[in-house]
Protein backbone atom coordinates (compact mmCIF):
# COMPACT_ATOMS: atom_id res chain seq x y z
CA UNK A 1 0.00 0.00 0.00
CA UNK A 2 1.92 3.64 -1.11
CA UNK A 3 0.68 6.75 0.31
CA UNK A 4 -0.05 7.77 -3.38
CA UNK A 5 -0.55 6.20 -6.97
CA UNK A 6 0.33 8.73 -9.99
CA UNK A 7 -0.80 7.57 -13.15
CA UNK A 8 1.72 9.66 -15.89
CA UNK A 9 5.37 10.40 -15.82
CA UNK A 10 5.35 13.36 -17.78
CA UNK A 11 6.55 16.54 -16.50
CA UNK A 12 3.51 16.96 -13.94
CA UNK A 13 2.99 14.10 -12.84
CA UNK A 14 6.64 13.62 -12.20
CA UNK A 15 6.73 16.88 -10.20
CA UNK A 16 4.01 15.83 -8.39
CA UNK A 17 5.87 13.03 -7.16
CA UNK A 18 9.09 14.96 -6.08
CA UNK A 19 7.04 17.27 -3.91
CA UNK A 20 4.76 14.33 -2.63
CA UNK A 21 8.68 12.13 -2.09
CA UNK A 22 10.34 15.48 -0.52
CA UNK A 23 7.37 15.96 1.80
CA UNK A 24 8.17 12.23 3.06
CA UNK A 25 5.02 10.12 0.96
CA UNK A 26 6.10 6.66 -0.37
CA UNK A 27 4.88 7.11 -4.19
CA UNK A 28 5.15 4.81 -7.02
CA UNK A 29 4.14 6.49 -10.69
CA UNK A 30 2.67 4.56 -13.21
CA UNK A 31 3.63 5.46 -17.37
CA UNK A 32 2.20 3.64 -19.80
CA UNK A 33 5.46 4.75 -22.17
CA UNK A 34 7.95 1.66 -22.30
CA UNK A 35 11.13 4.07 -22.22
CA UNK A 36 11.63 7.72 -20.98
CA UNK A 37 13.15 8.97 -24.32
CA UNK A 38 10.89 10.05 -27.80
CA UNK A 39 11.37 11.96 -31.07
CA UNK A 40 8.32 14.22 -29.66
CA UNK A 41 10.26 14.92 -26.63
CA UNK A 42 13.14 15.84 -27.28
CA UNK A 43 14.63 18.81 -28.79
CA UNK A 44 13.10 20.43 -31.50
CA UNK A 45 9.66 18.98 -31.25
CA UNK A 46 9.50 18.53 -27.69
CA UNK A 47 10.38 22.22 -27.28
CA UNK A 48 8.28 24.24 -24.51
CA UNK A 49 8.59 27.37 -23.30
CA UNK A 50 8.43 28.05 -18.84
CA UNK A 51 7.44 31.24 -17.64
CA UNK A 52 8.28 32.99 -14.37
CA UNK A 53 6.10 31.19 -11.75
CA UNK A 54 6.99 27.66 -13.23
CA UNK A 55 11.05 28.51 -12.91
CA UNK A 56 10.73 30.19 -9.48
CA UNK A 57 9.37 26.76 -8.68
CA UNK A 58 12.11 24.64 -10.02
CA UNK A 59 14.84 27.44 -8.43
CA UNK A 60 12.60 26.67 -4.75
CA UNK A 61 13.51 23.11 -5.13
CA UNK A 62 17.34 23.58 -6.26
CA UNK A 63 16.68 22.54 -9.56
CA UNK A 64 17.02 25.35 -11.59
CA UNK A 65 20.64 25.19 -12.54
CA UNK A 66 20.22 21.25 -13.15
CA UNK A 67 17.32 22.08 -15.66
CA UNK A 68 19.64 24.72 -17.33
CA UNK A 69 22.34 22.32 -17.92
CA UNK A 70 20.28 19.64 -19.03
CA UNK A 71 18.23 22.00 -21.40
CA UNK A 72 22.01 23.73 -22.82
CA UNK A 73 21.21 26.93 -21.11
CA UNK A 74 24.02 29.09 -19.73
CA UNK A 75 23.57 31.05 -16.38
CA UNK A 76 23.22 34.32 -16.92
CA UNK A 77 26.28 36.99 -16.44
CA UNK A 78 25.96 40.07 -14.11
CA UNK A 79 22.77 39.29 -12.57
CA UNK A 80 21.93 41.77 -9.92
CA UNK A 81 20.05 40.11 -7.12
CA UNK A 82 20.95 43.21 -5.09
CA UNK A 83 19.51 45.94 -7.33
CA UNK A 84 16.90 48.38 -6.23
CA UNK A 85 13.34 48.42 -7.78
CA UNK A 86 11.98 45.88 -10.03
CA UNK A 87 14.65 43.97 -12.47
CA UNK A 88 14.70 44.31 -16.35
CA UNK A 89 12.55 40.91 -18.23
CA UNK A 90 14.70 38.48 -18.76
CA UNK A 91 14.33 35.64 -21.23
CA UNK A 92 11.46 37.39 -23.60
CA UNK A 93 7.63 37.95 -23.22
CA UNK A 94 5.96 35.87 -25.38
CA UNK A 95 2.97 36.18 -27.90
CA UNK A 96 -0.45 36.99 -28.04
CA UNK A 97 -2.24 35.12 -31.00
CA UNK A 98 1.19 35.45 -33.02
CA UNK A 99 1.48 38.53 -32.00
CA UNK A 100 5.14 38.66 -30.54
CA UNK A 101 5.63 41.60 -27.79
CA UNK A 102 8.77 43.04 -26.68
CA UNK A 103 10.06 43.01 -23.32
CA UNK A 104 10.90 47.11 -23.24
CA UNK A 105 7.15 47.71 -23.45
CA UNK A 106 6.52 46.20 -20.19
CA UNK A 107 5.73 48.63 -17.22
CA UNK A 108 7.72 47.46 -14.52
CA UNK A 109 6.38 50.15 -12.56
CA UNK A 110 2.98 48.32 -12.77
CA UNK A 111 4.15 45.38 -11.25
CA UNK A 112 5.12 46.16 -7.52
CA UNK A 113 5.81 42.84 -5.91
CA UNK A 114 8.69 42.01 -8.45
CA UNK A 115 11.92 41.98 -7.11
CA UNK A 116 15.29 40.28 -8.38
CA UNK A 117 15.31 36.53 -8.65
CA UNK A 118 17.96 33.96 -10.15
CA UNK A 119 15.05 32.98 -11.92
CA UNK A 120 14.50 34.18 -15.53
CA UNK A 121 11.05 35.36 -17.27
CA UNK A 122 10.93 32.87 -19.53
CA UNK A 123 13.31 29.76 -20.64
CA UNK A 124 13.36 27.61 -23.44
CA UNK A 125 13.40 23.56 -22.51
CA UNK A 126 12.45 20.24 -23.91
CA UNK A 127 10.20 17.62 -22.27
CA UNK A 128 13.29 15.73 -22.58
CA UNK A 129 14.96 17.39 -20.21
CA UNK A 130 12.14 18.41 -17.96
CA UNK A 131 11.81 15.06 -17.42
CA UNK A 132 15.21 13.32 -16.76
CA UNK A 133 15.55 15.73 -13.92
CA UNK A 134 12.44 15.49 -12.39
CA UNK A 135 12.70 11.76 -12.54
CA UNK A 136 17.01 11.93 -10.81
CA UNK A 137 15.48 13.91 -8.42
CA UNK A 138 12.12 11.79 -7.71
CA UNK A 139 14.66 8.39 -7.81
CA UNK A 140 16.54 10.45 -5.17
CA UNK A 141 13.77 10.91 -2.56
CA UNK A 142 12.70 7.84 -3.06
CA UNK A 143 9.82 7.64 -5.60
CA UNK A 144 9.22 4.51 -7.59
CA UNK A 145 8.88 4.86 -11.45
CA UNK A 146 7.41 2.00 -13.63
CA UNK A 147 7.12 2.21 -17.38
CA UNK A 148 5.35 0.03 -19.72
CA UNK A 149 2.77 0.01 -17.63
CA UNK A 150 -1.17 0.67 -19.17
CA UNK A 151 -3.85 1.30 -16.70
CA UNK A 152 -6.99 -0.50 -17.39
CA UNK A 153 -9.11 0.01 -14.02
CA UNK A 154 -9.73 2.14 -11.08
CA UNK A 155 -12.04 1.64 -8.40
CA UNK A 156 -12.17 3.44 -4.83
CA UNK A 157 -13.54 3.10 -1.26
CA UNK A 158 -13.41 5.24 1.97
CA UNK A 159 -10.09 4.05 2.30
CA UNK A 160 -8.12 4.20 -0.77
CA UNK A 161 -7.83 3.41 -4.14
CA UNK A 162 -6.82 0.17 -6.29
CA UNK A 163 -5.09 0.89 -10.18
CA UNK A 164 -5.28 -1.83 -12.27
CA UNK A 165 -2.90 -2.76 -15.41
CA UNK A 166 -3.13 -5.89 -16.54
CA UNK A 167 -3.06 -8.40 -14.04
CA UNK A 168 -1.29 -6.40 -11.46
CA UNK A 169 -3.12 -4.20 -9.25
CA UNK A 170 -1.46 -0.80 -7.31
CA UNK A 171 -3.06 -0.20 -3.66
CA UNK A 172 -2.87 3.41 -2.87
CA UNK A 173 -4.44 5.50 0.03
CA UNK A 174 -5.02 8.63 -2.76
CA UNK A 175 -4.52 8.18 -6.44
CA UNK A 176 -3.74 11.15 -8.85
CA UNK A 177 -4.02 11.06 -13.23
CA UNK A 178 -1.60 12.97 -14.54
CA UNK A 179 -1.92 11.24 -17.45
CA UNK A 180 -2.51 13.49 -20.78
CA UNK A 181 -5.01 15.33 -22.31
CA UNK A 182 -7.12 11.47 -23.39
CA UNK A 183 -7.12 10.84 -20.01
CA UNK A 184 -7.35 7.03 -18.86
CA UNK A 185 -7.96 8.07 -15.42
CA UNK A 186 -10.23 10.73 -15.75
CA UNK A 187 -12.39 8.46 -18.09
CA UNK A 188 -12.18 5.61 -15.45
CA UNK A 189 -13.05 7.41 -12.14
CA UNK A 190 -16.09 9.64 -14.29
CA UNK A 191 -14.80 13.02 -14.28
CA UNK A 192 -17.35 15.74 -16.37
CA UNK A 193 -15.96 16.90 -18.86
CA UNK A 194 -17.08 19.94 -20.72
CA UNK A 195 -16.03 22.93 -22.78
CA UNK A 196 -15.99 24.41 -26.15
CA UNK A 197 -15.42 22.55 -29.82
CA UNK A 198 -12.33 23.36 -32.05
CA UNK A 199 -12.39 25.76 -34.55
CA UNK A 200 -8.94 24.76 -36.02
CA UNK A 201 -6.68 21.60 -36.57
CA UNK A 202 -3.10 22.75 -36.38
CA UNK A 203 -0.28 20.58 -37.25
CA UNK A 204 3.38 20.22 -35.63
CA UNK A 205 5.97 18.66 -38.12
CA UNK A 206 9.78 17.80 -38.97
CA UNK A 207 10.43 17.74 -42.91
CA UNK A 208 12.81 18.06 -45.71
CA UNK A 209 11.80 21.82 -47.52
CA UNK A 210 12.49 21.50 -51.25
CA UNK A 211 12.95 25.46 -51.25
CA UNK A 212 12.70 26.72 -47.78
CA UNK A 213 13.57 30.14 -48.28
CA UNK A 214 9.60 30.46 -49.93
CA UNK A 215 8.38 30.43 -46.17
CA UNK A 216 9.55 33.15 -43.61
CA UNK A 217 11.23 32.71 -40.46
CA UNK A 218 9.31 33.09 -37.08
CA UNK A 219 5.52 33.19 -36.65
CA UNK A 220 3.46 34.34 -39.62
CA UNK A 221 -0.45 35.34 -39.24
CA UNK A 222 -2.12 34.71 -43.12
CA UNK A 223 -5.59 35.40 -44.54
CA UNK A 224 -5.99 31.95 -43.97
CA UNK A 225 -4.26 31.23 -41.03
CA UNK A 226 -0.66 31.00 -39.49
CA UNK A 227 2.15 29.10 -39.95
CA UNK A 228 5.28 29.20 -37.66
CA UNK A 229 8.79 28.39 -39.53
CA UNK A 230 10.98 27.13 -35.79
CA UNK A 231 15.29 28.20 -36.43
CA UNK A 232 15.46 23.95 -36.37
CA UNK A 233 15.78 23.54 -40.15
CA UNK A 234 12.79 21.66 -41.24
CA UNK A 235 10.37 22.10 -38.14
CA UNK A 236 6.93 23.71 -39.06
CA UNK A 237 3.79 24.28 -37.68
CA UNK A 238 0.16 25.27 -39.22
CA UNK A 239 -2.84 26.45 -38.01
CA UNK A 240 -5.61 25.50 -40.45
CA UNK A 241 -8.89 27.15 -39.79
CA UNK A 242 -11.16 23.59 -40.79
CA UNK A 243 -13.37 23.57 -37.65
CA UNK A 244 -10.64 20.94 -36.47
CA UNK A 245 -11.99 18.40 -39.52
CA UNK A 246 -8.97 16.23 -39.99
CA UNK A 247 -9.83 12.66 -38.72
CA UNK A 248 -7.12 12.68 -36.23
CA UNK A 249 -6.96 9.23 -35.28
CA UNK A 250 -4.97 9.04 -39.23
CA UNK A 251 -1.59 10.01 -39.04
CA UNK A 252 -1.65 13.28 -41.57
CA UNK A 253 0.17 12.18 -44.77
CA UNK A 254 3.02 14.65 -46.71
CA UNK A 255 0.23 14.98 -49.57
CA UNK A 256 -2.19 16.49 -47.12
CA UNK A 257 0.69 18.70 -44.63
CA UNK A 258 1.85 19.92 -48.30
CA UNK A 259 -1.59 20.89 -49.11
CA UNK A 260 -2.32 22.35 -46.15
CA UNK A 261 0.89 24.14 -45.70
CA UNK A 262 0.56 25.79 -49.38
CA UNK A 263 -2.81 26.88 -48.32
CA UNK A 264 -1.93 28.77 -45.62
CA UNK A 265 1.54 30.27 -46.64
CA UNK A 266 0.25 31.62 -50.03
CA UNK A 267 3.26 29.91 -51.43
CA UNK A 268 3.86 26.57 -53.50
CA UNK A 269 6.43 25.36 -51.06
CA UNK A 270 7.40 21.71 -51.44
CA UNK A 271 7.85 18.77 -48.95
CA UNK A 272 10.39 16.70 -49.95
CA UNK A 273 9.62 14.07 -47.14
CA UNK A 274 8.24 14.08 -43.85
CA UNK A 275 10.12 12.63 -40.84
CA UNK A 276 7.95 13.21 -37.69
CA UNK A 277 4.19 15.09 -37.55
CA UNK A 278 1.26 15.32 -35.57
CA UNK A 279 -1.94 17.07 -35.40
CA UNK A 280 -3.26 19.04 -32.69
CA UNK A 281 -6.93 21.21 -32.11
CA UNK A 282 -8.18 24.24 -29.82
CA UNK A 283 -10.73 21.95 -28.39
CA UNK A 284 -11.53 23.54 -24.99
CA UNK A 285 -12.39 21.22 -22.22
CA UNK A 286 -12.09 21.22 -18.70
CA UNK A 287 -13.15 19.17 -15.90
CA UNK A 288 -15.77 20.51 -13.53
CA UNK A 289 -13.82 19.32 -10.49
CA UNK A 290 -10.28 18.15 -9.96
CA UNK A 291 -11.07 15.75 -6.94
CA UNK A 292 -13.71 12.68 -7.32
CA UNK A 293 -13.36 10.94 -3.40
CA UNK A 294 -9.81 10.12 -3.34
CA UNK A 295 -8.95 10.14 -7.22
CA UNK A 296 -7.59 13.60 -8.36
CA UNK A 297 -6.19 15.19 -11.45
CA UNK A 298 -3.68 17.67 -12.74
CA UNK A 299 -2.60 19.04 -15.98
CA UNK A 300 -3.92 18.03 -19.14
CA UNK A 301 -5.91 15.19 -17.48
CA UNK A 302 -8.27 18.17 -15.79
CA UNK A 303 -7.65 20.90 -18.36
CA UNK A 304 -7.34 20.50 -22.21
CA UNK A 305 -6.46 23.53 -24.63
CA UNK A 306 -4.72 24.71 -27.66
CA UNK A 307 -0.86 25.05 -27.30
CA UNK A 308 -1.04 28.34 -28.34
CA UNK A 309 0.72 31.62 -25.75
CA UNK A 310 2.09 27.91 -24.27
CA UNK A 311 0.37 28.06 -20.63
CA UNK A 312 -0.40 23.99 -21.09
CA UNK A 313 3.02 22.60 -19.64
CA UNK A 314 3.05 25.71 -16.95
CA UNK A 315 -0.42 25.16 -16.00
CA UNK A 316 -0.21 21.77 -15.28
CA UNK A 317 3.11 22.57 -13.21
CA UNK A 318 1.12 24.99 -11.17
CA UNK A 319 -1.62 22.36 -10.53
CA UNK A 320 0.93 19.83 -8.94
CA UNK A 321 2.95 22.45 -6.89
CA UNK A 322 -0.25 23.18 -5.29
CA UNK A 323 -1.65 19.66 -5.08
CA UNK A 324 1.46 18.46 -3.60
CA UNK A 325 2.10 19.91 -0.33
CA UNK A 326 -1.92 19.85 0.34
CA UNK A 327 -1.71 16.25 -0.41
CA UNK A 328 1.21 15.39 2.09
CA UNK A 329 -0.60 17.06 4.42
CA UNK A 330 -3.49 14.68 4.08
CA UNK A 331 -2.00 11.56 3.86
CA UNK A 332 -0.24 12.82 7.12
CA UNK A 333 -2.88 13.73 9.47
CA UNK A 334 -1.43 17.17 10.25
CA UNK A 335 -3.56 19.17 7.30
CA UNK A 336 -6.69 20.97 8.30
CA UNK A 337 -10.19 20.32 7.85
CA UNK A 338 -10.85 20.83 3.81
CA UNK A 339 -7.22 21.75 2.77
CA UNK A 340 -7.65 19.69 -0.22
CA UNK A 341 -10.46 20.37 -1.31
CA UNK A 342 -9.10 24.20 -1.89
CA UNK A 343 -6.91 22.51 -4.41
CA UNK A 344 -10.26 22.42 -7.14
CA UNK A 345 -10.79 26.25 -5.04
CA UNK A 346 -7.58 27.79 -6.18
CA UNK A 347 -6.67 25.60 -9.42
CA UNK A 348 -10.16 25.14 -11.55
CA UNK A 349 -10.30 29.41 -11.81
CA UNK A 350 -6.76 28.85 -13.01
CA UNK A 351 -7.80 26.91 -15.62
CA UNK A 352 -10.38 28.39 -17.28
CA UNK A 353 -9.06 31.54 -17.21
CA UNK A 354 -6.09 29.40 -19.60
CA UNK A 355 -9.02 28.10 -21.62
CA UNK A 356 -10.23 31.47 -22.40
CA UNK A 357 -6.86 32.65 -23.14
CA UNK A 358 -6.70 30.18 -25.43
CA UNK A 359 -10.17 30.64 -27.17
CA UNK A 360 -9.78 34.31 -27.49
CA UNK A 361 -6.62 33.80 -29.40
CA UNK A 362 -8.25 31.61 -31.59
CA UNK A 363 -11.11 34.04 -32.42
CA UNK A 364 -8.17 36.62 -33.19
CA UNK A 365 -6.75 34.28 -35.79
CA UNK A 366 -9.85 33.65 -37.40
CA UNK A 367 -9.07 34.21 -41.17
CA UNK A 368 -12.34 36.56 -41.92
CA UNK A 369 -13.37 39.93 -42.13
CA UNK A 370 -14.10 39.70 -38.78
CA UNK A 371 -11.00 37.56 -37.39
CA UNK A 372 -8.59 40.36 -38.63
CA UNK A 373 -10.62 43.53 -37.50
CA UNK A 374 -10.16 41.92 -34.14
CA UNK A 375 -6.46 41.86 -34.48
CA UNK A 376 -5.96 44.99 -35.85
CA UNK A 377 -7.68 46.14 -32.65
CA UNK A 378 -5.76 43.33 -30.46
CA UNK A 379 -2.41 44.94 -32.04
CA UNK A 380 -2.75 48.34 -31.44
CA UNK A 381 -3.63 47.80 -27.57
CA UNK A 382 -0.55 45.16 -27.53
CA UNK A 383 1.49 48.24 -29.05
CA UNK A 384 0.92 50.59 -25.48
CA UNK A 385 2.75 49.80 -22.46
CA UNK A 386 -0.61 48.67 -20.30
CA UNK A 387 -1.54 46.19 -22.95
CA UNK A 388 2.13 43.89 -22.96
CA UNK A 389 2.38 44.56 -19.84
CA UNK A 390 -1.23 43.14 -19.53
CA UNK A 391 -0.44 40.10 -21.27
CA UNK A 392 3.11 39.51 -19.73
CA UNK A 393 1.37 39.35 -16.20
CA UNK A 394 -1.03 36.67 -18.04
CA UNK A 395 1.77 34.72 -19.24
CA UNK A 396 4.16 34.45 -16.41
CA UNK A 397 1.64 34.23 -13.86
CA UNK A 398 2.33 37.13 -11.87
CA UNK A 399 -0.78 38.26 -12.21
CA UNK A 400 -2.74 35.07 -10.88
CA UNK A 401 -3.72 35.93 -7.37
CA UNK A 402 -5.49 33.13 -5.31
CA UNK A 403 -8.91 34.08 -3.92
CA UNK A 404 -8.10 33.41 -0.01
CA UNK A 405 -10.50 35.49 1.66
CA UNK A 406 -7.75 37.97 2.61
CA UNK A 407 -7.88 41.82 1.05
CA UNK A 408 -4.03 42.43 1.95
CA UNK A 409 -3.09 42.55 -1.77
CA UNK A 410 -0.05 40.22 -1.81
CA UNK A 411 -2.32 37.16 -0.12
CA UNK A 412 -2.93 35.08 -3.01
CA UNK A 413 -0.10 35.91 -5.08
CA UNK A 414 3.21 33.96 -5.86
CA UNK A 415 6.00 35.35 -3.12
CA UNK A 416 8.57 38.10 -4.47
CA UNK A 417 11.97 36.35 -3.69
CA UNK A 418 12.38 38.34 -1.02
CA UNK A 419 16.16 38.87 0.02
CA UNK A 420 17.40 39.04 3.54
CA UNK A 421 20.44 41.29 4.35
CA UNK A 422 23.02 38.16 5.16
CA UNK A 423 21.86 37.26 1.29
CA UNK A 424 19.73 34.34 2.39
CA UNK A 425 16.26 34.48 -0.12
CA UNK A 426 12.78 32.89 0.21
CA UNK A 427 14.24 30.20 -2.92
CA UNK A 428 17.06 29.50 -0.81
CA UNK A 429 14.60 28.61 2.39
CA UNK A 430 11.99 26.75 0.95
CA UNK A 431 14.07 23.92 -1.04
CA UNK A 432 13.21 21.22 1.62
CA UNK A 433 9.54 21.77 0.86
CA UNK A 434 8.48 23.36 3.91
CA UNK A 435 6.12 26.78 4.26
CA UNK A 436 8.41 29.94 5.57
CA UNK A 437 7.60 32.61 7.93
CA UNK A 438 9.72 35.81 7.20
CA UNK A 439 9.79 38.49 10.06
CA UNK A 440 10.74 41.74 9.31
CA UNK A 441 10.25 43.49 12.75
CA UNK A 442 13.19 44.19 14.73
CA UNK A 443 11.82 42.54 18.38
CA UNK A 444 11.56 39.31 16.14
CA UNK A 445 7.98 38.78 17.39
CA UNK A 446 6.82 35.63 15.80
CA UNK A 447 9.50 33.41 16.40
CA UNK A 448 7.64 32.22 19.83
CA UNK A 449 4.69 31.78 18.07
CA UNK A 450 6.72 29.54 15.05
CA UNK A 451 7.56 27.16 17.67
CA UNK A 452 6.16 23.96 17.57
CA UNK A 453 5.36 23.89 13.45
CA UNK A 454 9.01 23.31 12.66
CA UNK A 455 7.85 20.26 10.58
CA UNK A 456 6.20 22.38 8.46
CA UNK A 457 7.06 26.12 8.59
CA UNK A 458 10.94 27.37 8.58
CA UNK A 459 11.26 30.49 10.68
CA UNK A 460 13.36 33.28 9.23
CA UNK A 461 13.90 36.73 10.46
CA UNK A 462 16.26 39.30 9.47
CA UNK A 463 15.98 42.62 7.74
CA UNK A 464 15.33 42.64 3.90
CA UNK A 465 16.75 44.29 1.20
CA UNK A 466 13.34 45.35 0.17
CA UNK A 467 10.23 44.20 2.30
CA UNK A 468 8.19 46.17 0.11
CA UNK A 469 6.85 48.02 3.60
CA UNK A 470 5.56 44.78 5.11
CA UNK A 471 6.36 43.57 8.82
CA UNK A 472 5.91 39.92 8.37
CA UNK A 473 5.31 37.14 5.23
CA UNK A 474 3.72 33.63 5.62
CA UNK A 475 4.36 31.34 2.78
CA UNK A 476 3.03 28.36 1.88
CA UNK A 477 4.69 25.98 0.51
CA UNK A 478 3.85 25.53 -2.65
CA UNK A 479 5.37 29.72 -2.97
CA UNK A 480 1.67 31.20 -2.37
CA UNK A 481 1.39 34.17 -0.12
CA UNK A 482 -0.80 32.97 2.91
CA UNK A 483 -0.69 35.86 4.98
CA UNK A 484 1.36 39.11 5.14
CA UNK A 485 1.17 42.32 7.68
CA UNK A 486 2.35 45.83 7.61
CA UNK A 487 5.06 46.67 10.10
CA UNK A 488 2.34 47.49 13.08
CA UNK A 489 1.40 43.35 13.90
CA UNK A 490 0.51 41.19 16.43
CA UNK A 491 1.62 37.55 16.77
CA UNK A 492 -2.21 36.78 17.08
CA UNK A 493 -3.19 37.58 13.78
CA UNK A 494 -0.11 35.33 12.46
CA UNK A 495 -1.39 32.55 14.22
CA UNK A 496 -4.74 32.12 13.02
CA UNK A 497 -3.23 32.28 9.29
CA UNK A 498 -0.55 29.41 10.57
CA UNK A 499 -3.18 27.52 12.03
CA UNK A 500 -5.94 27.87 8.40
CA UNK A 501 -3.17 26.57 6.23
CA UNK A 502 -0.71 24.15 8.55
CA UNK A 503 -2.92 23.40 11.44
CA UNK A 504 -2.52 24.26 15.49
CA UNK A 505 0.81 23.87 16.93
CA UNK A 506 2.18 20.72 17.86
CA UNK A 507 0.12 18.19 15.68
Amino acid sequence: MHDVVIVGAGPVGLFLACELGLAGCSVVVLEREPEPGSPWRAEPLGMRGLFATSLQAFHRRGMLHPLKTASGVQDEPGVDLDADGPPPIRGGVGHFAGMVLDPADVDLAALPYRLPSPAPDFMASNLAAIESVLSERAAKLGVEIRRGVTVSGITQDDEGVLVRAGEDEYAARWGVGCDGGRSVVRRLAGFEFAGTEPRFTGYTMLVTLADAERLRPGINLTPTGMYIRMPTEGHIGVLDFDGGAFDRSRQPTRDHLQTVLRRVSGTDVTLSEVHLASSFTDRAMQTTTYRQGRVLLAGDAAHVHSPLGGQGLNTGLGDALNLGWKLAATVHGHGPNGLLDTYTRERHPVGAQVLDWTRAQAMAMLPDPHGQALQGVIRDLLGTRDGTTYVFGRLSGSSIRHDLGDEQPLVGHNAPDFRLTDGTCVGDLMQDGRGVVLDFSTDHRLREAATGRQSRLRYAAGAAKNDLGLGAVLVRPDGIVAWAADRDFGAEEFERAADRWFGPAGT
